[in-house]
């Protein structure tokens, strides 16, 4: 079983931010999969069903990013999950809107969600895909908490595609084929 996370923010005025292009990457999977993201509990909202062939949970912490970890905690123990049967997706202001990187590990990188998971899991092992979301101009919380601008929403759909396909390797496969397959991913080259 995998427990697939979106990170990002509850409520009606961070859809569509930087922030929680996570929770788009939990959308697009819920979809393409049919999963219903119907059940609340552990702090989150979240969906059962299957990706090539495998049980999957897809979850979307209700908690506010900084404390997305307490979340995952809760459903990794009670599914007896391990550290690599968690993937999570987040965004990334290092990498340019369109961009994706795959790691198996490493530190938070200065991302609060991810140093809430870390803190949770007593440990910085565990797959994540981070999305890249551009880097700020000005103010860092005014850039994740706004929105896309026009010509970065043209290349969302092709991004969050990926997102989903790099996932799909890391169930079927593992995190190091889709590091090898998805790393260069540019969705700017592929408009």
């Amino acid at each position: 079983m995998y427990l697939v996370v979106g990170l990002g923010n509850p409520g009606k005025e961070y859809e569509g931010t930087r922030h929680n292009i996570g929770f788009e990457a939990i959308d697009y999977l819920s979809d393409k999969y049919n999963i219903e993201l119907n059940r609340e509990k552990f702090k989150g909202v979240f969906g059962e069903g299957f990706i090539k062939g495998k049980k999957v949970i897809l979850l979307k912490p209700t908690t506010y990013m900084n404390l997305s970890g307490d979340s995952i905690r809760e459903v990794a123990n009670f599914y007896k999950l391990s550290n690599e049967e968690i993937i999570v997706l987040y965004d990334d202001i290092s990498l340019a809107v369109g961009r994706l990187r795959i790691r198996e590990k490493g530190s938070h990188g200065g991302h609060n969600g991810i140093k809430s998971i870390i803190a949770n899991l007593s440990t910085d092992v565990f797959p994540r895909v981070k999305i890249g979301v551009g880097a700020p101009k000005g103010d860092l919380v005014s850039h994740v908490l706004g929105k896309f601008s026009k010509e970065e929403n043209e290349v969302l759909g092709k991004t969050l595609k990926a997102v989903t396909e790099a996932v799909e390797i890391m169930i079927d496969k593992d995190t190091k084929e889709a590091m090898n397959k998805c790393n260069g991913f540019d969705a700017l080259k592929c408009v």
